[in-house]
This record gives structure tokens, C-alpha cells and sequence, in this order.
């Protein structure tokens, strides 16, 4: 629905705008900026839905490998906030159920891509090689889904609202660039706007029953240090 799209248009506004004050903010009165790159193993989710009263679907979001990168602006040395990107391509076998009867099975193309602002609470050790971090993501996902078995080649997009939560630590090689090691949980929230589903025909998005999506993984990555 219309609402729904707006509403996501104002959340990427809103972390855009967000962003640059901040930007601004850390040159005028000296905050640490760090960049932030991601890597990291997701596991595999599992969904289902049905299409009509008598008829269903279920699958898999297979794991991967996700990449990703992010701004982060300190306003106090224990505290940030990030405006990041996280992508994972990855496939989605899918089986479609009528009467007890498998009607076929289709596996989708997926590409997952995050938009989220993230505030974050930093631990400082006394060793100041050693840094603990946790806090929580807000934003969306833009799914991209293909179906690659002719004839019925099909593709679309979907947005959709997401949160995520993140913890770990970060070890300091040196004054600028530092290891990370982090496990985090991001979710799509299906329930807002229609389920996106993977239709019989191929993919779509309608107002049919939904499975949000919760996607956990572990990984890494550097920070780096830009002031």
C-alpha cells in the first residue's frame, strides 16, 4: 500500500538527513568518525505461507556470505551512531503444497539488501586495546527476487520495514584500525504492507497470510578510524 511505501521513503529520508547533521556535527566539534566493513556468515531461515485457503508454500532463505559497510559518528566516546549497509545474494528453494500434494518446486534468486541506523553503546576496558559494543538496528530491507525457471521467469522487488540487534567487540591492531568480531539478528517485518510471497506463478506481493524473516550470523570486519 501507498502508506506503507511512504512511510518506508520517510525512514531513508530521515537516515539520510540524520546522517549529514551528524556528519556535520563530528566537523564542527571534533567527534570521532569511524568506518566500519562487514563480513559475515548468515545462517539458514526457514518461511511458509498460505497462497488460498487450501494451498500453501514453505522454503528456506539459504545462508551465505553478507558483506556490508557503515559510518559511524561517536557523540561521546561511549556512545555512536551508524547509518550502514548490509547485502547477502543468496537462494530461496521453494515447494508449493495443494491438498497434501507437492504442485511444483521453484529456486528463487534472492538479494537482500539493509538500510538501518544503529545506535550503539560502547564499553570501554581499561586495556585500551579492548572495546565491547551492543545495541539495535532500525530501517528496512529491499528484497530483490527472480525466479530463473523458464517459462515463468518472474521478477520483483519488495520493501519492507526491519529491525536487528548486534553485540561484540572490537580489538585495536592500532590507533586508527581495529578487528572486529561481532553476532548479530536482523529481521524483516512481513507483517507490515502485505506479505511479500513467493506465489505459485512465480513471486508477488499481496495481502495473504506472512512468516517474517529473522536472519542471525556471525562475523567480522575492520574500523577504521577516519578522525
Amino acid at each position: 500500500p501507498t502508506s506503507f511505501f511512504s512511510l518506508t521513503g520517510k525512514v531513508a529520508t530521515g537516515c539520510i538527513v540524520l546522517s549529514l547533521l551528524l556528519c556535520w556535527s563530528s566537523l564542527v566539534y571534533g567527534q570521532d568518525v569511524r568506518v566500519n566493513l562487514y563480513g559475515a556468515y548468515i545462517f539458514d531461515d526457514s518461511f511458509d505461507s498460505y497462497y488460498d485457503n487450501n494451498s500453501y508454500y514453505d522454503g528456506t532463505v539459504e545462508g551465505g556470505f553478507q558483506w556490508g559497510v557503515g559510518a559511524e559518528y561517536m557523540v561521546r566516546p561511549e556512545y555512536g551512531i551508524e547509518l550502514l549497509y548490509l547485502r547477502q545474494d543468496t537462494n530461496a528453494p521453494t515447494k508449493y503444497t495443494g491438498t497434501g500434494i507437492i504442485l511444483r518446486e521453484t529456486n528463487f534468486d534472492l538479494g537482500i539488501n539493509y538500510i538501518m541506523l544503529a545506535p550503539t553503546r560502547h564499553f570501554l576496558a581499561s586495556n585500551e586495546k579492548l572495546e565491547g559494543f551492543a545495541g539495535f538496528m532500525l530501517g528496512m530491507v529491499i528484497a530483490e527476487l527472480a525466479s530463473p525457471d523458464p517459462p515463468d521467469y518472474y521478477e520483483d522487488t519488495a520493501t519492507k520495514f526491519a529491525w536487528g540487534l548486534k553485540a561484540g567487540g572490537i580489538v585495536w591492531a592500532s590507533e586508527k584500525v581495529g578487528i572486529r568480531l561481532q553476532a548479530q539478528l536482523v529481521s524483516a517485518v512481513q507483517s507490515m504492507g502485505g506479505g511479500f510471497y513467493f506465489g505459485t506463478g512465480g513471486g508477488g506481493a499481496g495481502l495473504s497470510s506472512y512468516s517474517t524473516i529473522y536472519q542471525f550470523g556471525l562475523g567480522g570486519g575492520l574500523v577504521v578510524k577516519v578522525r
